[in-house]
């Protein structure tokens, strides 16, 4: 019997769309760890059934979401920032501060895209 490489998993490549990508991640960063402690907390206090369960489960589902944002974030990211650029902040004569932006590509680009990326250069 011969060993193989292991061929990279599927849900390496996931994509899923921004709008998508962002409930689930608001879904796991936020709601469902959240909606764990509370349930924990009201079972400690009011004897709701089975705390552990319900936590241990919410917790589970939480890691399988993670996993799938995991495996879509490259390509969220890599979206996001496939059109970008800098924000330069600059000192003037006046006292105060210029604000240039430079686009790394086509501004025409930017016109299907719901969020931008652009690293912040203070030059002041």
């Amino acid at each position: 019997m011969s060993s193989s490489n292991p061929t990279p998993s599927k849900i390496t490549s996931l994509q899923l769309s921004s709008d998508v990508y962002d409930q689930l991640k608001r879904l796991t960063t936020v709601i469902l760890p959240g909606a764990g402690a509370l349930y924990f907390a009201l079972a400690q206090i009011w004897g709701l059934p089975a705390a552990e369960q319900v936590v241990g489960t919410i917790a589970a589902l939480n890691v399988f979401l993670g996993v799938l944002i995991n495996a879509s974030s490259k390509n969220h990211n890599s979206d996001v920032n496939s059109v970008g650029g800098s924000l330069n902040i600059l000192p003037n004569d006046a006292g105060g501060k210029t604000y240039s932006l430079s686009v790394d590509a086509d501004p025409a680009e930017l016109d299907g895209k719901s969020e931008v990326r652009f690293k912040i250069n203070n030059l002041s």
